[in-house]
């Protein structure tokens, strides 16, 4: 339910991140693209009538930004390759205000993109490499032995463990799909004793990076909007920063779930038909 409160917030709203799987879309494995969720199209177009800025932001990284952004094109969504994150694009960001340069990614080649385009000496999954300072994880289902002993040699000599997400399931057409990425570090945290710094959501380094692509100041997080269907990514990313949290039954979240404070939505919906209400 939408409360009075609630629906002035959404209409004085400063900008909204959405995600996509479980949020506005689901993946359609057999076209390999993606099904517009009900009244999901209209509650982007209604923004842009409004003149908000949004934004799109899944935790995948199996294809690059605008490949995502092409998919929900031809799924009927008006959303820019500009308005697509994935984490890969945060962590590209991160990895050039610290200072790395470096990075071996544990990913495939969607995963690796936005650091390549971003400049950074991206280090193939399995590539001999001296000096990298950074293992970065994400969509990897190719992953191997290779792969793992390579990664653990980085660590082990000094480099950071980097992830685009370390949460273990995600929604599709199908029902719920393992992240590969929280495999991958469950086994590098084993072998290593170093623990991933996550750069996608739920991290401040996502919501950030989030805001700067819609041009608003780090001080606009309390009048966001983010609207996502997982407690602990998108709730947990508003809730922290002290944006409104709009969560929605339509992928991840159960209705009885018993969630943590720090993953209650403000507002729970059974889907995005109150929100294109209060918006149009």
């Amino acid at each position: 339910m939408i409360t009075p409160d609630h629906a002035a917030a959404l209409r004085d709203a400063a900008g909204f991140i959405f995600d996509m799987d479980g949020t506005i879309a689901l993946g359609d494995a057999q076209s390999g693209g993606h099904n517009a969720l009900p009244h999901a199209i209209a509650v982007l177009a209604a923004l842009k009538a409004r003149g908000v800025p949004y934004v799109v932001f899944t935790n995948g990284t199996a294809k690059p930004p605008a490949a995502y952004a092409a998919s929900l094109r031809a799924a009927g969504f008006a959303v820019d390759d500009a308005q697509m994150l994935t984490p890969s694009s945060a962590a590209a960001s991160w990895a050039l205000r610290e200072g790395v340069g470096k990075i071996r990614v544990l990913g495939n080649a969607g995963c690796a993109a936005p650091l390549r385009d971003a400049g950074l000496d991206v280090v193939g999954p399995s590539e001999p490499a001296d000096g990298v300072e950074a293992v970065y994880t994400g969509w990897f289902r190719e992953f191997d032995f290779d792969a793992l002993e390579a990664g653990c040699h980085s660590l082990w000599n000094g480099a950071r463990l980097l992830t685009a997400s370390h949460v273990p399931f995600f929604a599709t057409a199908t029902g719920r799909a393992i992240g590969s990425s929280y495999a991958i570090n469950a086994m590098l945290t084993s072998m290593t004793g170093k623990r991933a710094r996550i750069l996608g959501k739920p991290s401040r380094v996502a919501f950030d990076a989030a805001l700067r692509v819609m041009g608003l100041p780090r001080s606009a997080a309390r009048a966001m909007v983010v609207v996502g269907d997982d407690p602990a990514l998108e709730m947990r990313m508003a809730n922290a920063v002290g944006a409104l949290s709009v969560g929605l039954r339509t992928g991840i979240m159960k209705a009885d779930a018993v969630l943590p404070e720090r993953d209650r939505p403000a507002v729970l919906l059974d889907g995005l038909a109150p929100l294109l209400d209060v918006l149009a």
